[in-house]
């Protein structure tokens, strides 16, 4: 068996009582004795995950955004000022969606630390914008060998961090309880931080931070990337701050809850962005000839042979991945599927043929679950958003 990898954090799971299991070849929380009470102190006050098993790439040279121009399907272009990032698939050449990950447009100086190396320094000097991808763990291995491949072209310098943590602190209250852990002079910066928007600060402690308001659970909140020795001290101060811990379980049903796509489950490398209601990370920008274009145009044109679509089930039961799915255009299958602790439903993301579906009606489509085809509603998604359920999802 391959040994796990571990995060700067394991001790401390460990000692909170973490049920552990293997994400993506790390031993990481799943959850810490309830998994919906974690899911519920997310959606109404703040808890952190942490998700140092998360992949930092950073791209340094003088044609590195020339190189994300063609390697992404959003446009860098969009990136005018550092601190901003985009989320975007990156495709193979058939369209097919290889990873989805968030990119920074970085500072091309940090705050300096006495104490640590800062959490966004570029790993070298050099001419060029200095830009940082964030990808997912499960796809390490293959995403770092597809980069660095189409790199060489563009003479790119392609560095794995893997001195770094990464804390997620999310929920209502989130923002408020990690600006209280800063310096003074860095609050009022960090306070105002539009979403998608990150910056480097320090907090009282003197740990060298890089936040983003971004995250994964339809919460606000930051992603905070600390250098790995400020990881412990920074988890102890969140959690004397009264952030609870929060194990991938609940990060999973929040997701899902938020309408966000787990790669893996409901997308890979043979399913485009169009498939995956992720249009809106493609930008068709003339003149950028990025990879899996070609297809893209296509699909745009002619429609793409299949759709995304929620459900949720009213009667009792739990949807889950792999059921079929019972449409009059054909079968398809649920993606991602989970009892919704929010909404008290089960709810899940389906791939289907292509056709128009009625919203709201019940009947038309079905869920095959041990033999029963159970009558399922098709609704819009996110299911949930800042805490509440969404017009149309509840009957």
């Amino acid at each position: 068996m391959t040994d796990l990898r571990t995060s700067p954090l394991h001790d401390r799971h460990v000692a909170l009582g973490a049920r552990l299991g293997d994400f993506g070849g790390w031993d990481m929380p799943i959850h810490y004795g309830s998994q919906i009470d974690e899911h519920r102190r997310v959606r109404t006050d703040a808890g952190m995950f942490d998700v140092s098993h998360m992949t930092v790439v950073d791209l340094h040279g003088a044609r590195t955004r020339e190189f994300l121009r063609h390697l992404l399907a959003n446009s860098v272009d969009k990136l005018k000022k550092p601190g901003k990032a985009l989320y975007t698939c990156m495709l193979n050449p058939q369209g097919g969606v290889i990873d989805d990950l968030i990119v920074y447009l970085m500072p091309s100086a940090s705050i300096p630390s006495e104490s640590a190396p800062s959490a966004s320094m570029p790993p070298q000097s050099g001419a060029g914008d200095f830009f940082r991808l964030v990808v997912n763990a499960g796809t390490r291995e293959k995403d770092l060998a597809w980069i660095g491949q189409q790199a060489r072209a563009f003479e790119v310098q392609v560095t794995e961090r893997s001195d770094f943590g990464m804390i997620a602190v999310q929920g209502p209250n989130a923002r408020e309880k990690v600006l209280g852990l800063l310096r003074e002079d860095d609050r009022a910066c960090i306070g105002k931080l539009g979403k998608f928007v990150a910056g480097d600060a320090r907090t009282t402690d003197g740990i060298v931070v890089f936040i983003a308001r971004t995250g994964y659970t339809g919460e606000d909140g930051f992603e905070i990337v600390v250098p790995q020795d400020g990881t412990v001290p920074l988890w102890d101060a969140l959690l004397a701050a009264g952030v609870a811990p929060a194990g991938l379980g609940a990060r999973d049903t929040l997701r899902l809850e938020a309408g966000m796509n787990l790669y893996g489950q409901d997308m890979d490398d043979s399913v485009s962005p169009y498939e995956a209601a992720l249009a809106w990370t493609v930008s068709l920008d003339d003149g950028r000839a990025f990879i899996g274009r070609e297809v893209l145009e296509r699909q745009k044109a002619a429609g793409a042979p299949r759709q995304m679509i929620g459900l949720v089930m009213d009667d009792k039961g739990v949807l889950r991945h792999g059921q079929k799915v019972l449409t009059a255009h054909g079968e398809g299958e649920i993606l991602s599927g989970t009892f919704s602790p929010t909404l008290g439903k089960a709810i899940a993301l389906a791939r289907v043929p292509a056709g128009e579906i009625a919203l709201g009606t019940t009947g038309d489509v079905r869920v095959e679950i041990r033999g029963r085809q159970v009558p399922v509603r098709v609704v819009k998604f996110p299911f949930v958003r800042d805490g509440q359920p969404q017009d149309g999802v509840l009957a």
